[in-house]
Order: C-alpha cells, then structure tokens, then sequence
C-alpha cells in the first residue's frame, strides 16, 4: 500500500534493554508503516561525525549484539554490528524506507557523551566558528553515510538563535559568546553540508538527503532571521511540541494545532493584546515555514510522550491553570513551575544525582495511569510505591479533551496534576491537517513511546504502534503532497538576482524585528527606476510590514487579519507586499539595494519575488531554489538561480547542438520518465548532473529537483535535439 506523505519516526538508540527496563530494538520498528527513521543520536567530536568507537562492544550503534533474543541476529554482509547492522538488514526487506542519521539533540547540540560522561566541548556551536571546521565535519558526513548506508543527514542543532539563553542551560557558556553569529553560521554549515552531499550523490549515484529538526517556538525563531537555511534542505521537520512544559508555571498543551485565545503565558506577556494572534501552537509554526517552503517540503511534529505539573491551581480541569514556582529546576534554571514527579515522570531525566520535574511519559504510561492500572514494568523504571508516595497510584487521571485546539490531557483531580498527552484522535485530526493542506507529512518523537492497549480497560498498555497506524492509515493512498510554493502565478522570464540579509538586533530587546535585505543586480538588464516589487511573506506575521527605508513597502493584500482562534487557524499562507524603485535609483548590473524591513512577528524567507518594469514581469533567481517551482510550470528563457544565498547563473552554457556537447541523445530519458525514485517507490526527481529532454531541448539538473526540465534555474540548458 502506497503512502504518499512521510511517516517519521525518531529511533531512540539508547533503549538496549541492557539497564533491565524493556528494549526497543529496530526489530520493533513498524517498518511497514513509516517512510523514515531518523537515528538518535550521532554528536560532533573533534569537528567530525561520530558515534563513539565504533568497535567498542558496548556501542549501542555499531558494537552491541542481543543474543538474548532469539529474534535478533546480526547479519554477517555488514562489518558492524548494532543497530546500524539491524538498520541496513531491514531495509533490505523495506528498501523504501529511508534512514538517516540525526546529529545533536538536546543533550549533544554542544557536546556529547564519552563513557557516560558530558563532554561539554562545543559541539556545533565551536564547529561553525571557521569554514575549515565545517568542511571538515561536512566530508566526515559522507563518510559516514557511505560506512554505513544511510540516506541522508538529519541537523538537530538546538539553537542557532541570538536568544539569550536559549537551548541547553549546560551549553550557554559557550552560546552566549557566539549569539551575534549563529544564524550565520548554521547558514555556511548547511550551505557546505549540501555542496558535499550533492557531490557525493552524483559521484554515487544517488541523493543525499539533508534535514533539520526545527524550532517551533515563536521565542526562539526571531533570533534566527528568516530561517535562510531552508534553501539547503529537502525538508523540514518542525518540533512543533514542547510548546508549554513545566520550565514555566503556565499549564497548557504540549502540542497544540490551535491557538484557542486563552493561553495564559501568551496572556501574562500581553502578546494578545500586542499582536492579536496566539504563536504557541502548530498551525502557527506551520505557516511560519510555509512562506518559504512549498507544503510538501514541510513535515509537523507530534509527540509521543507527555509534559505535566503537579499542585495546579485554577484553570479548567487544570488547563490554563498555573503550577507553583519553584527553585527544584533542571540546571540553568533559577525558577520554574513544579513539574509532575514519581510516576507521573516515568521518563525522566536526571541531573546532580535528582530527578529532573517534568511529567515526561510515554503514552503507553499515560494510557495505564488513564486506566488506574500500577504497571507490571514499575520497578524496572525505579519506582518504589512501597516507600516513597511520589510513586503510589493516587486518584483517578479522567482524560479530557478540548476540540478548538485539538489537545488531550490527564487530570488528577485528587493530586492537581495535569498531563498533556496525545492520541487517537487528535492526532487523526493532525494527519488529516496534513493531508488537507498538501503538506509532506508527520514527524513524531518518538518510536518507543507508541502504545498498545487491549480492548479490556482493565489490562495493561504496552508499547505499540497504533497512534503510528493512525498516520499509516490516513496517508496510505492519500493524495500527493503540494509541491508548488506560490499561489499566484509566476513569471517564466527570471533575472540573475542574488541577496544578503543581515543587521538583525541581538538578544531580546529585536521588537519590532528588523533587518537588511539587500538585493544585487547580476543580469544584464537594467532595473530601472519606476520598477515595481513584490513578494510574498508568512501570514505568521501579522500583516503590518514597513521598512526604515524610502522604499516604501506595503502590503498590497492581508492573507489573515484578526484573531487565529481555533480551526482553520491563519486563514491562508500569504501576505503579499509591494515597493517601488525611486525614480531617481536604478539597478544597473552589479548594482545593488539595501531594503531595511520591520515586522511584528517572526517569518521565514519572503518568496515569490517578482518585479514588473516595461511591460514586463521577472521573478528574481534567487527566489527559485531547491524545490521550488513556478506556479505556471512554463519554460524559462532567461532563469537563473543557485541553491545558495549568493546566487550565480545556470541557466546558460549549452551549445545548441547536442553531438558538439558529446550528448549521446539516444541514451537521454524524455521528461516525465525520471531517472529516480522517492522514498515511497514512485518516479519522483533528478539529480545532480542529470540530463533530460523537454520540448526538443536537453537539460541538466543542477541540483535535486522535481520541476520540469527548463521550467526553472534548477536545469541548465545543454543542447536542441
């Protein structure tokens, strides 16, 4: 059965069973029902990829065996053992399905582990301090995608945002210095990570994937610019969950869809009131990247797992309620809310010898403590009902469920804990988001966390895949994603047009947001005074756009004004927005302009550049990148564009005859009969350095791509039949 959006799931590697709580091994993986697996977690040493020693016995990844269970042998093809040998056996059943290695993660963005131990040594916030450190780390990336068969890399660098204090407490000593240049940073990072994979894919011949776990936080995401990274990816894979925790004493959602106007955080620091619209829920996040991005290039993030507080008061059955303050925080934090404990934090972390307050569970937990059922698995996870209270099973957990922002929870009336959970059916009412608005699929963290329960409420929920059967079911024969990023159309004539953005405020005094545009003119062709822009840009901000230059922009059209209470959320994708050279100021070539912008409220790349002048409308050819197609589908006569910030032409070069260009024509396929193959089988893009001929001409690509042969700055005209 076909499933036509991602299913994603993130592979714990540390649940071995060798502690002695339950294991959740790649044999365990519903492999027929996902379309990748994003291994956690690979870390940066010494500027390079790594895992640890690969031939030590106890490495989860490549060193560790399971003789204990009968169902678990290491294929003898591999020179590797441990998951990464299950990995590669598997596919060979599940060819398919796509696996990745994820880098970073909460506890490893600036560090990693060696023998248990935190080595608080930079990771990639040392990496991106030179070029050198980076090509170094890009060239260990293809290695080790070719030792071990992998299929792309997943970035989960946790943040490159000029927040202060933002990401690991244990890494703001390092981060803190480097505010001013981590947006920038991460850019070269991913510009080189792409360069090197795509020279690996051609030499390969195959494609490299190259993701990101992105922040969904409206907090985090104005430290970041315009998030100018996403031209470098295949997809995006937004966090768009831990959106309220026990950090804070605000109780509400882990992974809300909806805003539903009531957030009491959003409330406390008078955002309502400011900006009119609730940033602190999926559909907001969402539409944040779809300016941008096309819909299939976006992935949302559920959660598998809880966030919870304890000793709630207020709210309605403890939502939007506040937890008490308190100084027994996780490291870093001087005050936070009281976080759920004992058995409401069965996956809990722990730091200086203490329990860290969070009311993590996996839902299979969450279904037992729903149920009244003390699991079978309890002393596996260390609790001691016996002897300690935290971990008796007190009063009744009543699930509640609230459909303006789709959000289930656990009440605790007796205790005043308050679980935010997932399930069943708010995520079917996610899946089918994804599935009504084209976009590319669900990303959850994380497997091991999915649950099984029998029909009979008095037996015990074990780990499963039915909120994965859930997604399965609503993708399977699911109509293709959107893969076209404007919704007007677009000129088929294109100006060599590069950019620069910069200038932003560091920290957190950048209300309202502004930065420099600047655009230079690498055509031929003179813009003249007069000339008129435009540009689309994320209905995540609120439609008030200026600039503190004499250009003068506006918006020409408001794609959402008012609140985004409940469903449909921001009513449509797009702002547009306009300015006008100065009569006196043209763009001659080389020439450049600097459009100095202000925003209320963070956004993506503004897209879908064009700009109209003797009659003529042009899109701009940096705005044509990885992916992105023209809403017209017609051929270009004058594209260019690049798969980077500083655009160079490639749309020229061809001989216009295809034996002086040693083309054998006999062996070029004619569009649409691609070379490839996506992840779910079907005939899907080009790569690097593959020809195609389209209407009599013959193209190469440039890069990834799934447009038409011509139609776009991502092919290279080559020769006419």
């Amino acid at each position: 059965m076909a499933i036509n959006r991602r299913i994603i799931g993130y592979f714990p590697s540390w649940r071995t069973g060798k502690d002695g709580r339950p294991p959740y091994l790649v044999k365990d993986i519903p492999w027929d029902k996902i379309t990748h697996i994003n291994f956690a977690f690979g870390h940066i040493e010494n500027n390079q990829l790594s895992i640890g020693n690969p031939s030590d016995p106890n490495n989860a990844a490549t060193g560790m065996d399971w003789p204990e269970y009968a169902d678990v042998t290491m294929d003898p093809e591999f020179a590797y053992k441990g998951h990464f040998n299950q990995f590669s056996k598997f596919k060979k059943q599940y060819p398919n399905v796509k696996t990745m290695i994820s880098i970073g993660g909460w506890a490893e963005t600036g560090g990693h582990f060696a023998d248990g131990t935190r080595v608080g040594d930079g990771g990639f916030y040392t990496l991106t301090d030179s070029l050198g450190n980076m090509e170094m780390f890009a060239n260990s990336v293809v290695d080790f995608l070719r030792t071990y068969g992998f299929d792309g890399a997943d970035i989960d660098y946790e943040y490159a945002t000029s927040m202060k204090d933002a990401g690991n407490p244990l890494d703001w000593p390092i981060a803190n210095a480097r505010r001013a240049q981590l947006m920038s940073g991460y850019v070269t990072l991913m510009k080189t990570l792409r360069n090197k994979l795509d020279e690996a894919g051609a030499q390969d011949g195959k494609h490299y994937l190259l993701t990101v776990a992105a922040p969904s936080s409206g907090y985090l995401l104005r430290g970041m610019d315009m998030y100018q990274v996403t031209q470098f990816l295949d997809y995006v894979n937004i966090m768009s969950y831990d959106l309220h925790g026990a950090w804070n004493q605000y109780v509400g959602p882990n992974a809300a869809l909806y805003d539903d106007g009531k957030d009491n955080e959003l409330i406390r620091w008078s955002f309502y009131s400011a900006y009119g619209i609730g940033y602190l829920n999926t559909d907001w996040s969402y539409h944040y990247f779809r300016g941008s991005l096309p819909p299939g290039r976006i992935n949302i993030g559920v959660p598998y797992y809880t966030r919870g507080w304890r000793e709630v008061v207020g709210g309605t059955n403890g939502l939007w309620g506040t937890a008490p303050t308190t100084t027994g925080c996780a490291t870093g934090l001087t005050e936070c809310g009281k976080g759920a404990i004992g058995i409401d934090n069965l996956w809990h972390d722990v730091e200086n010898q203490a329990e860290v307050p969070a009311g993590a569970n996996p839902m299979w937990h969450a279904k037992n403590l729903e149920r009244g059922i003390m699991g079978s698995y309890s002393e596996a996870y260390g609790l001691d009902p016996t002897n300690n209270p935290e971990d008796q099973l007190v009063g009744q957990y009543v699930r509640h469920y609230d459909s303006t922002m789709v959000a289930p929870w656990l009440w605790n009336d007796q205790k005043k804990v308050f679980i935010s959970t997932e399930d069943e059916q708010s995520l079917a009412v996610k899946a089918d988001y994804v599935v009504d608005k084209g976009i590319g699929g669900i990303m959850f963290w994380e497997l091991s966390g999915d649950y099984a329960c029998p029909t009979d409420v008095t037996k015990e929920c074990t780990v499963g895949e039915t909120l994965t059967t859930v997604l399965h079911s609503k993708f399977a024969n699911a109509p293709a994603y959107k893969a076209v990023r404007a919704e007007r159309p677009m000129p088929s004539e294109h100006l060599d047009v590069s950019f620069e953005l910069g200038g932003y405020p560091v920290g957190d005094s950048n209300f309202p947001i502004t930065g420099k545009l600047t655009f230079t003119n690498n055509s031929p062709i003179t813009i003249p005074g007069g000339a008129v822009f435009e540009f689309n840009y994320a209905t995540s901000d609120t439609g008030t756009i200026g600039d503190q230059s004499s250009l003068r922009v506006t918006t020409v059209t408001d794609g959402h004004t008012g609140n985004n209470t409940g469903a449909p959320g921001l009513d449509s994708d797009y702002h547009l927005a306009s300015f006008t050279l100065p009569t006196y100021q043209s763009l001659a070539t080389g020439q450049s302009i600097t459009f100095t912008f202000t925003q209320q409220l963070p956004t993506s790349m503004y897209s879908n550049w064009t700009v109209t002048f003797g009659g003529r409308t042009y899109g701009l050819g940096f705005d044509y990148t990885r992916g992105s197609v023209p809403a017209t589908g017609s051929s270009s006569s004058s594209s260019s564009s690049s798969s980077s910030s500083s655009s160079t032409s490639s749309s020229s070069g061809g001989t216009g005859d295809c034996a002086a260009a040693g083309v054998n024509t006999a062996t070029v396929p004619a569009y649409p009969n691609w070379p490839q193959t996506d992840w779910a089988g079907n005939p899907s893009y080009a790569t690097g350095g593959d020809l195609m001929s389209n209407s009599g001409s013959v193209y190469r690509a440039n890069w990834w791509t799934q447009s038409v042969p011509g139609s776009d700055g991502s092919w290279t005209f080559v020769c006419n039949l």
